[in-house]
């Protein structure tokens, strides 16, 4: 396997979500067209399972902060709560 092949330069955690959803499609399309070799495609696959658990806590966040926008009578935002976020 050649580093140019080799997409974990970044650590997942240091992804933002857009990238880290851009990495995780290019690697589900390079493993439905059978592309890349058995043992790549297993690296690929971990790779993979950690771009979507951490896809999936970044919108978590995000979700929780969406809930966290008051709403005044007239159903406008009003302000923001603080966010309870469990590290």
């Amino acid at each position: 396997m050649s580093q140019a092949q080799t997409p974990i330069a970044t650590p997942v955690a240091d992804l933002s979500f857009e990238k880290a959803l851009a990495e995780l499609e290019s690697i589900v399309a390079k493993l439905e067209r059978g592309d890349i070799a058995l043992e790549e495609s297993i690296t690929a696959y971990e790779r993979g399972e950690a771009l979507k658990a951490h896809c999936a806590r970044l919108l978590g966040a995000a979700e929780a902060r969406v809930d966290k926008i008051r709403l005044g009578s007239d159903g406008k935002a009003q302000g923001l709560e603080p966010l309870d976020v469990e590290a």
